[in-house]
């Protein structure tokens, strides 16, 4: 295979990812601890999938600014630029969305400004411009030091501190935007300003995944090139935690070389069996949410305030526990069912050949 052929193990891969987002957002009652974020240092499953997506974001974007030689030509920009503010703007709009359906439309003083979509667009915008605008062999040096400057910020601003009154990374976003726009389920709003500092990182990691796949000639190549990288990250990664503990609330720096090694891992074994041994045949469901992955997660997100707010959840949630008796199963059944009514969207999409690019 040329390197200018598609890499299906890669749209699985963001297929595979969407779903889980989907999935782990959307337990209903009593989740599976697996299947419930870590309430501050240390990892569950569950962490791991916002991190695979900004990273295969950051493989995506090498390979689609690359088909123009990264040229920075005005329209290039100006799609850049636009999509970015899309995606930031929808992602508050989602927000307003269920604040309208609960009868406050107009409760603009407590719109939430950053959540997943919009730490999303500030990292898509910032590693498409470096792509466009700096040299790539200072791809490695950017991400070390904005791992640096960040974790200098954690250490001297009380980063790990669960104190919101002393950690900087609270400080920072309550002082600059306000109490009632922010995340409140925990000490800090977990993509909130200074963590996209970290985040951009986590997505160059990705591009220079992406660099790896696009300059080697073979699969094979691809395959040994993305491994080697996986091992590099989470060896460091893991060496990092005895400074610097694992922790998706402050996306630590151990924390994004961690899950970027764990997702080159997965992408690297997913090229092998997919693209080397051609064994396709269960990656269906996944390409159908990979193809249409940022659109099926907005979706998402509205049908789970639509059923919320109509009691569609409750009913369907009571349905599934009259059979399945234990808490945990009951939950894990209800989100596995909302997954499915997604993938029921996404298959109807994918059939027609619709492709929304967010």
């Amino acid at each position: 295979m040329e390197s200018k052929q598609r890499l299906i193990s890669l749209d699985v891969l963001r297929g595979l990812t969407v779903a889980g987002m989907i999935l782990v957002n959307n337990g209903f009652g009593e989740s599976f601890e697996m299947l419930r974020h870590s309430k501050w240092n240390g990892m569950t499953p569950c962490d791991l999938v916002f991190p695979f997506f900004l990273f295969i974001m950051g493989v995506s974007c090498y390979l689609a600014l690359s088909r123009n030689g990264f040229a920075p030509t005005r329209p290039v920009i100006w799609k850049i630029c636009k999509r970015a503010f899309l995606l930031f703007f929808i992602g508050v709009a989602i927000h307003w969305f269920d604040m309208a359906l609960w009868g406050n439309p107009l409760d603009f003083a407590h719109l939430r400004i950053w959540a997943v979509l919009q730490r999303i667009a500030l990292c898509y915008l910032f590693a498409s411009l470096f792509a466009l605008f700096i040299d790539h062999r200072w791809t490695i040096p950017t991400i070390a030091v904005l791992l640096i400057v960040y974790t200098a910020i954690l250490a001297f601003g009380h980063g790990y501190s669960e104190d919101s009154a002393e950690n900087i990374l609270a400080q920072v976003d309550l002082r600059l935007f306000g109490y009632d726009h922010l995340y409140h389920k925990g000490p800090v709003d977990p993509e909130g300003l200074l963590g996209t500092i970290s985040g951009i990182a986590h997505t160059l990691i990705g591009f220079y995944c992406g660099r790896i796949i696009k300059t080697q000639k073979s699969v094979e190549q691809k395959a040994l090139g993305i491994f080697v990288l996986a091992a590099v990250l989470i060896t460091g990664g893991y060496l990092l935690t005895y400074g610097l503990p694992l922790n998706k609330r402050i996306w630590s720096p151990s924390y994004v070389l961690v899950t970027c090694g764990l997702a080159s891992m997965l992408l690297g074994l997913f090229v092998y069996i997919i693209d080397i041994r051609g064994r396709q045949h269960w990656t269906f469901p996944f390409r159908v949410f990979g193809m249409n992955a940022l659109a099926l997660y907005v979706a998402s997100e509205l049908l789970a305030i639509v059923f919320s707010r109509f009691g569609v959840s409750t009913f369907i949630y009571d349905v599934l526990h009259a059979v399945i008796p234990p808490l945990k199963w009951a939950s894990l059944a209800y989100a596995l069912t909302f997954v499915f009514i997604n993938y029921m969207l996404g298959y109807l999409l994918y059939r027609r050949r619709i492709f929304i690019k967010l």
